[in-house]
């Protein structure tokens, strides 16, 4: 019989997180913290694990932390602002533009989203030192999380189990990029060589370190591409291979999925926090879906974009665009569309956005329509999502094999084509691959990094002047450097 039994106070030295937690974990009943440690029960090690992955499940997939400001800050997506509708005090225009502040809410959002979860796993860590498995996943667990601090805040405290209270200190981007090595180097070989969807095993801890590897010159000023290659080298060899449907990765029941590494495992009954339907879709696509609540009419793709796909390109369905229907088939209107709006009431998703601010149509805009959004779907989807996958591997085996001076870059970047229902290229370019990763992995918190790597993150796009250099980082949270004065903010800001 399982029942959950505690409530633990931890002071963790980062602020924000000296709380107490209720932890939704669950152990054996009459099973003592003894029994626990002398225990290799796999079902055991399950359950005392589930309360760390809980915190990566968080808010991730929702609106107004890590992901919305990953993609909102690329030329993938933007929020306009329609008359008071979603102004929010300028954050998002801000965001998009390039000219955010330490004290927008969305960086202190994903910043406690971040270190909460290291703070589970920490927890667990003091709690249960005697477990090597265990130790293991979550110690790359929190590596992972770390990438995630690493490549938004660059100069981010280490707060381990080790660490005493106090207010931390920054550590240097080499730090936080060598604690994420070292993590996972001495860690990985102590996971499974299985296919475990929403677990870290052998095989994510080196899809993690490919990652890492592949924008190393970035966060420390050394390129380590034959390293992001052996370890990409070391995912594809592994169980996954590409699915024949592009989308059956994103379905509401993707869990079988042969491509996807690593799922946050969402439900709308049991692990809420996946508001994409909500985030982007217009008001009257409620009736679309049969969505049980009101979409908030948001998220849409800038025009150029959009228009980057070829209309062969089966990855063009990531977007929805045109005349949209009701589910019996009848015509959906926006009774509320504006005098100026060419479609006129008849609800037609554009490419075209008409301005950024502040009066962007209620129409305008290519919405997010790459997960599926399931027939009578609460504001939570069950989607899983998946935030590593053989895709994204591939392509970084490419771009690391043809920087090196490689041979293998086209016969990858051409596998990606041909799913897509592309022709194969006669040759490839880092130009290619950057054009071929925004296609493959739109929506999927890749854009700002990729842009940041390839330079193209300063440039002007639309509605967005060229940005200062200090822009590749987000700031510190105003909210943390005001509770912690040891934290010291990044350049620029």
């Amino acid at each position: 019989m399982f029942k959950s039994i505690k409530k633990i106070c931890l002071l963790v030295p980062v602020v924000m997180l000296a709380s107490c937690w209720e932890l939704d974990q669950e152990v054996l009943d009459g099973v003592t913290a003894d029994d626990v440690a002398n225990s290799d029960n796999p079902v055991l090690i399950d359950v005392l694990k589930a309360s760390a992955y809980s915190r990566i499940v968080g808010s991730w997939g929702g609106h107004n932390s890590i992901w919305s400001i990953h993609e909102v800050a690329s030329d993938e997506l933007a929020i306009p602002q329609k008359g008071a509708d979603w102004e929010d005090g300028g954050l998002w225009l801000r965001v998009h533009r390039h000219t955010w502040q330490p004290s927008d809410e969305a960086f202190n959002n994903s910043w406690n989203y971040c270190y909460s979860a290291i703070g589970e796993i920490n927890n667990l860590l003091i709690q249960y030192p005697d477990l090597p498995a265990l130790n293991a996943e979550l110690k790359i667990l929190r590596a992972f999380v770390y990438l995630w601090l690493i490549d938004s805040f660059g100069n981010v405290p280490i707060v381990t189990e080790a660490s005493t209270g106090g207010n931390p200190t920054n550590n240097t981007r080499q730090e936080v990029f060598d604690f994420i090595e070292s993590s996972i180097l001495d860690n990985a070989a102590l996971l499974p060589q299985v296919d475990s969807k929403t677990t870290m095993n052998f095989y994510t801890a080196h899809a993690v370190l490919a990652k890492l590897y592949l924008n190393a010159e970035i966060y420390t000023g050394t390129p380590r591409w034959a390293d992001a290659e052996a370890a990409a080298d070391v995912v594809i060899g592994g169980p996954y291979s590409l699915s024949t449907n592009f989308f059956s990765n994103f379905s509401t029941r993707n869990g079988g999925s042969t491509e996807n590494i690593f799922t946050l495992p969402y439900d709308e009954n049991n692990a809420g926090g996946f508001n994409l339907a909500q985030m982007t879709l217009h008001y009257s696509s409620q009736a679309t879906y049969d969505l049980q609540e009101q979409p908030w009419n948001g998220y849409a793709s800038l025009e150029e974009f959009y228009n980057s796909f070829d209309d062969e390109d089966v990855r063009k369905g990531s977007f929805l665009e045109g005349p949209q229907f009701a589910s019996d088939g009848s015509r959906l209107n926006d009774i509320s569309a504006e005098d100026e709006d060419p479609d006129g009431e008849p609800l037609t998703f554009t490419p075209e956005i008409n301005m950024l601010a502040p009066n962007a149509l209620r129409q305008a805009g290519v919405r997010v329509g790459k997960f599926e959004f399931a027939t009578g779907a609460g504001s939570n989807l069950s989607n899983d999502y998946p935030l590593l996958r053989l895709a994204d591997i591939m392509l970084i085996k490419a771009e690391a094999d043809l920087r090196q001076g490689g041979s293998e870059a086209l016969d990858i970047v051409n596998q990606i084509r041909t799913r897509a229902g592309l022709e194969g290229l006669s040759s490839v370019t880092l130009e290619d691959i950057y054009d071929e990763r925004g296609k493959e992995l739109f929506a999927e918190a890749s854009r700002r990094t990729d842009m940041i790597r390839f330079g193209k993150f300063n440039e002007p796009w639309w509605e967005k002047g060229a940005s200062e250099p200090f822009r590749a980082l987000f700031p510190i949270p105003l909210q943390q450097i005001n509770a912690n004065p040891n934290l010291v903010q990044n350049p620029g800001y």
